[in-house]
């Protein structure tokens, strides 16, 4: 009886005043009416623009048979061009376009997608849009008018807690309360689909940080673009989402539909771009068909085998007791088998290594064998990570996933100085005051990115940037004297505050009593500038099976989230996909894990304290840990990188500590009682 209490004082702090159903009925009739019927466009096409890349598709169709399907994949790598790929997508589109996502954001690539959309619609394409609702648009003004805004499109939001779209810490606290269970199942899948005729699966959301445009803190991602019949599969998985009974109408909502019933449809607020000169160059870039074909097109692999897994909404029903998976887990049993059946090598790239009970026992079997596989696993360091609080949790069991899993472990790097990004896009703003307005121009060589008018069709933004230009040599052309750009403008961002720690909570993995600010926002780093961390969920098995998905490999994309994949059976696509990897794993960007050297003395029964504290199930008491961050110190006896099993290792890395780049400061404690207290957490996380 407290507990329902205490939950109806809740819900009445935090406003949760529910719709009659004759309300609701009322709200959804406003946003129907107020839709507008004009199409502007009479063409069979819809006035579609022309796409090398939608031309991949009907090529990929034409050259398809029954027996054998064709397909074109290309990795979409860098961030910007990421984004350019999908507009471009959007402004082809002749029937539909059908865009699943888990975070939706208002900033300028968000806004920018949602203009896409907006115009597609009124051209007479089919446009819907499934949000989920703890991490997309929480506005209600923009959802108002986007739930009215044109008859061909459509908006739904993804398991609305208390029938809300925004929600308040009383909803958070009401939901360990009521229904932890349900409020942290959530539609992790992220998909784009056009005509049902090409893809986009990978882990970027809708948000500046996952294109390389926010200023304080980028994700390395990645995305697969698929051409041809498997799309119609991408499809038919969207339209299970979208007509299950959690995807619920925008303008059902309870505070949505307030909105409508008090004050009508919201117009949308116009667009105001932060940097304005970025948007028009990807806008350019977008209508420019040499610059699609030379990036997507010249770059796509014709493959022999492809398959979109994803779970579905039932995944999220109760499971019975007697069939405890029931056929409701889609994604996880597949990549599962096919970790299972390697045979030489598995390339893992997760941002969070935290491994359930069947993923030990999996990675167990493998190590068992007589002539196991090599297991290399790219993950984030502290000084990287989006969620420190994973990493605290992960951080105790070093030992057992290195010594007894087999893991090879390569902690990305907060400044990678080869990651695949146009690094120009992290350097400060030159519009916002932090160069002179005269040295525009000069800041970047005279490229695109310091000038408002670039032309469409006038090639490249690489034209500016040397092909393999890195972090390194573009700091030191705009600023050769400190050899860093991004000294000049850190206090005046700092005094207006991080955008990561002022907009959004952006993290993908916390659970609904860690949605705080203060808890979630990456830590502190010792260097100034615009840091990264890893987001990509990829899998490469054998050099002959490429993953690229949304499945970050731990309990909560096992047990909550729903999650989806392109799972490519053709060597020169794994091949490629590893590349990508093995780059990011590169001393330029990683820092190797490996176990610290022996101590003279007592080695023995450092380890077997180690090893008796890791087995505890809560507390984790020996401060002395068995493997530490190892930077690779190149020379003449050491010309290339050491795996850490070699036996001169220690003689060509330097020890970093374990924590490089941090600057823990007080933040230590925090850390420290996390990873001593903090592994009953693990299940959630």
């Amino acid at each position: 009886m407290f507990r329902w209490l205490m939950l109806a004082s809740l819900l009445l702090l935090g406003g949760c005043a529910s719709l009659s159903n004759a309300e609701r009925e009322r709200a959804a009739g406003i946003a129907v009416q107020a839709r507008s019927t004009v199409v502007d466009c009479d063409r069979a096409d819809r006035c579609a623009q022309d796409s090398p890349l939608r031309a991949l598709a009907g090529r990929a169709f034409t050259e398809s048979t029954a027996d054998q399907p064709r397909h074109y994949a290309t990795i979409l790598d860098e961030g910007e061009e990421a984004l350019v790929a999908r507009l471009n997508l959007l402004r082809s589109a002749t029937r539909s376009i059908d865009l699943q996502t888990y975070i939706f954001d208002k900033d300028d690539s968000a806004r920018l997608v949602i203009d896409e959309l907006l115009a597609a619609s009124r051209r007479g394409v089919k446009v819907r849009l499934l949000i989920d609702q703890l991490s997309a648009i929480s506005d209600l003004q923009i959802l108002g008018a986007l739930s009215s805004a044109h008859r061909n499109f459509e908006l739904r939001v993804y398991n609305p807690t208390f029938g809300k779209a925004q929600l308040n810490y009383f909803d958070y606290a009401g939901s360990v309360l009521c229904c932890f269970r349900r409020f942290n199942q959530r539609m992790h899948n992220k998909l784009l689909v056009v005509d049902d005729a090409i893809g986009v699966v990978g882990g970027r959301n809708y948000q500046d940080d996952y294109y390389d445009w926010d200023s304080e803190y980028n994700f390395r991602d990645r995305d697969v673009l698929v051409a041809g019949p498997e799309a119609r599969v991408m499809a038919a998985n969207f339209e299970a989402f979208w007509k299950a009974p959690r995807s619920v109408p925008a303008e059902r909502l309870n505070d949505v539909g307030r909105i409508l019933l008090d004050s009508g449809p919201p117009t949308l607020p116009p667009a105001v771009y932060r940097r304005p000169e970025r948007v028009e160059r990807v806008l350019a870039e977008a209508i420019d068909d040499a610059w699609i074909t030379r990036s997507f097109v010249d770059t796509a692999l014709p493959v022999a085998s492809v398959r979109y897994v994803a779970d579905l909404p039932r995944k999220h029903r109760r499971e019975s007791v007697e069939q405890p998976r029931n056929g409701q887990h889609v994604t996880e049993p597949q990549l599962d088998r096919l970790i299972a059946e390697a045979q030489s090598e598995v390339l893992l790239q997760t941002p969070y290594l935290v491994l359930s009970k069947p993923a030990r026992t999996l990675f167990a079997d493998l190590r068992r064998q007589a002539d196991p596989p090599r297991v290399l696993v790219s993950t984030n360091s502290l000084a990287a990570t989006d969620n420190p609080i994973v990493y605290a949790l992960s951080y105790k069991y070093k030992r057992r996933n290195m010594r007894e899993l087999g893991f090879n472990i390569f902690e990305f790097k907060p400044f990678p100085l080869d990651a695949p990004v146009d690094y120009r896009n992290l350097l400060p703003d030159p519009i916002a005051g932090d160069y002179p307005e005269g040295r525009r121009g000069g800041l970047l060589g005279g490229s695109a990115a310091g000038s408002n008018a670039r032309p469409a069709g006038s090639g490249s933004r690489s034209s500016s940037r040397s092909q393999g230009e890195t972090r390194a040599d573009v700091e030191q052309r705009a600023n050769p004297r400190t050899g860093s750009a991004y000294q000049n403008a850190r206090e005046r961002r700092r005094a207006a505050g991080s955008e990561v720690e002022r907009d959004l909570l952006r993290t993908e993995t916390r659970p609904s009593f860690l949605g705080s600010r203060a808890v979630n926002r990456p830590l502190p780093v010792t260097r100034q500038g615009a840091r990264m961390g890893l987001h990509a969920k990829s899998l490469v098995v054998d050099r002959r099976i490429g993953v690229i998905g949304t499945h970050n490999f731990d309990p909560r994309s096992e047990n909550y989230n729903t999650e989806g994949a392109v799972i490519i059976d053709d060597p020169a696509f794994a091949q490629r996909l590893a590349d990508s990897i093995l780059r990011d794993i590169h001393p330029q960007n990683s820092w190797t894990v490996a176990p610290r050297s022996k101590p003279l003395v007592l080695s023995g029964l450092n380890y077997s304290m180690g090893k008796a504290s890791e087995a505890l199930p809560i507390l984790d008491f020996w401060p002395w840990r068995y493997a530490t961050d190892y930077e690779f110190q190149p020379g003449p006896a050491c010309p290339e990188p050491l795996p850490r099993q070699h036996p001169d290792f220690h003689a060509c890395y330097t020890a970093v500590g374990d924590f490089p780049e941090v600057n823990v400061g007080p933040k230590l404690l925090l850390v420290r009682m996390l990873t001593a207290f903090g592994a009953g957490l693990v299940p959630i996380l």
